[in-house]
Order: structure tokens, then sequence, then C-alpha cells
């Protein structure tokens, strides 16, 4: 025959040590539970910074990209500023030399004889030196002595006279040095403004 208890089961009692081990909770397993939480919260805060700086990189590079011609332009405009400034201080340094050059060959020209054809003039330092061509060493003579009565020029001296023959014509080839004087610019044309020429 089978009995069945059908009687609750009384509860065992303890001891006391084994009810607090098991009512405790385990210490180390909540700080780690703790370490792993902060962890995941740091990563995904470093994974959103990162993303974040990611996207404004992008941003950035895409501006430089389309200010890149502005940029090439920029540099462009740059080289043709120093090219121009360059250019400014060349003519500004030219332009005083320019009334010198046109006030000398007016003096050549003006107190030239016939028969006397200048080939050459340069002008360096103060010095001023001509060749040419004359049919006599009178013409020659005589073109010495005009240039010594103009007020730009003084020492003029005879370098050099050979006679040449060119299809049965003799000349002279004559060469010249002369120094020249700068006048000031109070000798400007009456009724002249100076202000106005120098501009």
């Amino acid at each position: 025959m089978i009995r069945i208890n059908l009687l609750k089961p009384e509860a065992k009692e303890l001891p006391l040590e084994e009810a607090r081990r098991e009512i405790k909770p385990p210490k180390m397993s909540l700080i780690y539970l703790l370490v792993v939480f902060a962890a995941a919260a740091l990563f995904f805060y470093q994974r959103s910074a990162f993303n974040k700086e990611g996207g404004l990189l992008e941003d950035a590079l895409t501006e430089k990209n389309k200010l890149s011609d502005v940029l090439g332009k920029l540099e462009e405009a740059q080289k043709l500023k120093s090219l121009f400034e360059r250019k400014i201080n060349l003519i500004n340094q030219i332009k005083p030399r320019q009334q010198v050059a046109v006030r000398i060959m007016d003096e050549l020209s003006k107190h030239i004889p016939y028969y006397v054809w200048l080939s050459e003039a340069t002008y360096e330092k103060q010095k001023v030196h001509i060749k040419g061509r004359a049919l006599s060493n009178n013409l020659i003579a005589d073109y010495i002595y005009s240039l010594e009565t103009s007020p730009y020029f003084f020492n003029v001296n005879l370098l050099s006279s050979t006679q040449r023959t060119s299809r049965d014509n003799q000349y002279l080839e004559f060469a010249l040095n002369a120094s020249y004087v700068v006048q000031p610019a109070a000798e400007s044309p009456p009724g002249e403004d100076v202000s106005e020429v120098k501009k």
C-alpha cells in the first residue's frame, strides 16, 4: 500500500551563521558591476565626442575644398601685387633720369654742325660718351667747341679720330667724352608750372 504525506514539510532552521551569510549581498560583484557600467558610460561618451569631432573635421575639409579656389586666386593676386610693386619701384628709379636723357639728346643734337653724324651716345655716372662720323677734323673741332658753350657740358675731350674709306668716300670716325652738369628744375620754360612737370 502507498502512503502519501499531505502535510507541509516543516522548514528547517538554519544555524544563525549560515543565515547571515545568505542575507549579505556579495560586495565584490556589485563593485565589478559599477566599474563595468562606468566604463560603458565613458565609452559611449567618448564615442559620441569622437563622432562629433569627426563631423566637424569633415565640415572643415569640405569648407577648405570650397575655399581652395579662393586661396589660389589670393596667391595669384599676391604675385601680381609684388610684380607691380617691383615695376613701380623701377619706374620711380628711372623717372628722375628721364629728363636727363631728354636734355642730353636735345643738347647733343642742338650743337651738331652740318656734315657731322652721331652713331652712339651713352650716359653713365655724369659722363657722356659720344661716337660719330665727320667729313673733316675741323668739323669735329667745331662740334667740341659748340658743346663746350652749352651750360650742360664741360671738359669735352676728343678720345680718337680715325680715317675710314667706304665706296671711295673718306670720312673720320671720332669718339668724345664730356661731363654732364645737372641743372636745377628752376630752368623750366617760362609759363610752365614745375609741379605739373614733375607729375
